[in-house]
């Protein structure tokens, strides 16, 4: 199975969904949170280019935000995805 890192915020429902899509797959990840962390979110606007989260990579892709997983899932590539 793929790794999977996602850079978070502790109050942000768009985090939660992704967390809570990627569990129900029973999908383990890395979360890296940046609330108050200027240097991880700096390092998160250097790999991604945006500045918002959540970001989300699937191994060495960046597949972008939450909305970015969902459309992923609708149209039935994250599982082929996470299981590279």
């Amino acid at each position: 199975m793929a790794t999977v890192t996602i850079y978070s915020s502790d109050y942000c429902p768009f985090c939660t969904r992704a967390k809570q899509l990627l569990s129900t797959k029973n999908v383990a990840y890395t979360e890296i949170r940046v609330d108050g962390q200027p240097k991880k979110r700096q390092e998160m606007m250097a790999k991604s280019g945006r500045h918002t989260v959540p970001q989300i990579w699937i191994g060495e892709q960046h597949v972008g935000g939450c909305d970015d997983l969902f459309a992923l899932e609708r149209e039935q590539k994250l599982d082929a995805m996470l299981a590279n």
